[in-house]
């Protein structure tokens, strides 16, 4: 069974072969809804669209093992790349190989996964 690591919570867990990220993340109480740089993370923890990948607020980044999640889905990259919330696309930013909604991603593999990746304006990223 592929384990997945949460980087920021240092937490593992082992989930079954083609689980679903989000749903085994909420499972073992890791916050996927942090917002943007911690803000509005009250909120999003209630107001998000349940796993449909419409919303984008359990953005995360795949740290390592990204050969072992499903390859994007349609929904994932529209709210990915297209966000109406320019700070959003701010986190995408530079981060366009790491980037995953984590309602949208299988885990297929041993994956590390940093939640809550932050948005960094001014950063290396941002202007590359």
């Amino acid at each position: 069974m592929p384990i997945v690591k949460f980087i920021n919570e240092k937490k593992e867990i082992e989930v079954p072969e083609g689980a679903n990220l989000r749903k085994e993340a909420l499972k073992a109480g890791v916050n996927l809804y942090q917002g943007i740089n911690g803000w509005g993370a009250s909120i999003n923890k209630y107001v998000n669209c349940w796993g449909l990948g419409m919303c984008g607020s359990c953005h995360v980044l795949i740290k390592k093992g990204m050969e072992n999640t499903n390859d994007m889905t349609m929904m994932e990259n529209v709210r990915l790349k297209m966000t109406p919330d320019p700070i959003a696309m701010a986190s995408y930013l530079g981060n366009e190989k790491e980037m995953r909604l984590a309602c949208c991603c299988q885990v297929k593999g041993d994956i590390e996964v940093e939640t809550g990746p932050e948005t960094n304006l001014f950063g290396e990223n941002f202007f590359s």
